[in-house]
């Protein structure tokens, strides 16, 4: 069993860049979800930021 991890934005526009050159975006999701898009569906890409876990009690 592989672990997973997830990727960072820069890591994530690498991808959709190598997609366009190529054929097909293939992601694979926390949860081990792939998804394989052709390149010449993809309209633009938005890559938001990396959401941080808060722990704890706060307002």
């Amino acid at each position: 069993m592989s672990s997973r991890r997830s990727l960072s934005g820069d890591e994530v526009a690498a991808k959709v860049a190598d997609a366009v050159a190529g054929a097909t975006l293939d992601l694979t999701d926390a949860k081990g979800r792939r998804v394989v898009v052709p390149a010449g569906s993809l309209g633009y890409v938005e890559i938001g930021e990396e959401a941080k876990r808060r722990v704890g009690f706060g307002a």
